[in-house]
């Protein structure tokens, strides 16, 4: 490891962490906000007269809508960071998301405008899944040029982390006015709430992001001239089609642990194993907080022992972890808190796979590369894994165990090869 690669974090380089992890936990609070006020949402901004079931997939919809405009985001907010500057999409990201989260606050009901309700809610949602689409490969590549290569693992551990305390953030203010105040104060104004203080932080979030600098390795391709001379996509598929596909099959890694373990877990202890609502919400806490410290500590060992042990080996103590959690569960549900910490420290083994997608790609195309692929995966992955899941439960009420287990020997069968082919070897620029 040369003295730059070990070299310890500047001043500079913990402000650059400190505000993008700030930035990055204020979009995904924004984000994650529509979850945890679903039943809100879906009695003002559809017809009263309205099947109970139709209402909800029809919030779900819009809730998915964000989802599917994240790849279109990303990749075009990719192709401007790769020929303009990182800088410019980082910032972008964050006040895309925060002007459509303060407007959702802002929004008439079905009741006092009608059909323009939803249709709205509809369109703000798309613009915050490809604000999302952008933020979160685009944080990772900041980051990651930011700081010495010694640390790359540490800051998208950091950054990861945040995001993690923006979604804890969010459960824990609805709650919070759930419990603060009556189902008539949350319709009439409750609801409005959280979307207003997201919004209005978020612009707080935009102008302490425009007090960071551009990455020196944008600036030094630019100097160069080495900027890409075609499209960062075309780019990125013709000439890097085997990292892409690497990357996908990581980031649905990724998918597999966060959906099953973090969002899914919840509800399904409830139905799997009776527990009370608001011990598996404690429980689902308990776990997020363990997996914002489990992003920081696998960051540092994998800046310690190399990203390709440490990835390997998490993902098999993940294996074991995951059907410890139901087993245990199921067998002895007094365990439940413990073992939920234990699951979110084990999960924060994904803080692990961004740096091994950054480091993919070169430079001229890194920004593209990294929100193709993760985008790509998360459509697809997480969207489908709530329905598969479900679907396989009929048969095996281990199935949430073995899905994260088989995709974590997939992740371990990516990082292994790609170690042997040295696919990973950081760019020198």
């Amino acid at each position: 490891m040369s003295s730059q690669d070990s070299a310890s974090l500047t001043r500079q380089d913990l402000k650059t962490l400190s505000l993008a992890a700030l930035g990055g936990a204020l979009e995904f609070y924004d984000f994650i906000l529509f979850v945890y006020l679903a039943e809100q949402i879906g009695t003002l901004f559809f017809p009263a007269s309205t099947a109970p079931w139709l209402r909800e997939l029809q919030t779900w919809g819009v809730f998915a809508a964000g989802y599917f405009a994240r790849p279109l985001g990303g990749v075009v907010m990719a192709h401007f960071g790769d020929r303009t500057g990182r800088k410019r999409m980082f910032t972008l990201s964050v006040f895309m998301m925060a002007v459509p989260t303060l407007l959702i606050g802002l929004l008439p009901t079905y009741a006092q405008i009608g059909v323009l309700a939803p249709i709205a809610l509809l369109v703000l949602r798309i613009v915050q899944g490809a604000a999302v689409g952008g933020e979160v490969p685009g944080a990772w590549t900041f980051v990651a040029e930011h700081v010495p290569a010694g640390r790359t693992a540490f800051a998208c551990g950091t950054l990861t982390s945040g995001l993690t305390l923006g979604i804890l953030a969010g459960s824990l203010l609805a709650a919070t006015l759930n419990t603060a105040l009556t189902p008539a104060q949350m319709l009439d104004y409750g609801w409005r709430i959280p979307f207003l203080v997201g919004g209005v932080f978020g612009f707080f979030a935009v102008l302490l992001r425009r007090m960071l600098a551009e990455t020196p390795v944008f600036e030094a391709i630019r100097q160069r001239r080495e900027l890409s001379r075609e499209l960062p996509l075309a780019a990125a598929l013709r000439g890097h089609g085997g990292a892409v596909l690497a990357c996908v099959a990581l980031t649905w890694v990724l998918t597999a642990a966060i959906v099953v373990m973090i969002l899914m877990t919840p509800k399904l202890i409830q139905k799997l194993d009776g527990i009370a609502p608001a011990a598996a919400f404690s429980a689902d806490t308990i776990a997020t907080v363990g997996l914002a410290i489990g992003n920081l500590g696998f960051g540092l060992a994998a800046d310690r022992f190399g990203t390709t042990r440490v990835s390997a080996l998490g993902c098999a103590v993940l294996i074991g972890v995951v059907y410890a959690f139901y087993l245990g569960v199921a067998a002895a549900p007094q365990y439940l808190y413990p073992l939920s910490f234990v699951a979110g420290l084990s999960v924060g083994v994904v803080s692990v796979i961004p740096t091994l997608l950054v480091r993919a790609f070169p430079a001229p195309i890194r920004f593209t590369g990294v929100a193709f692929s993760y985008n790509l995966a998360y459509a697809v992955f997480g969207g489908l894994t709530p329905i598969f899941i479900g679907w396989v439960l009929k048969f095996d009420r281990l199935a949430p165990a073995h899905y994260v287990a088989a995709l974590c020997l997939v992740g371990i069968a990516v990082v292994l090869l790609n170690a042997r082919q040295r696919s990973y070897a950081p760019s020198a620029a």
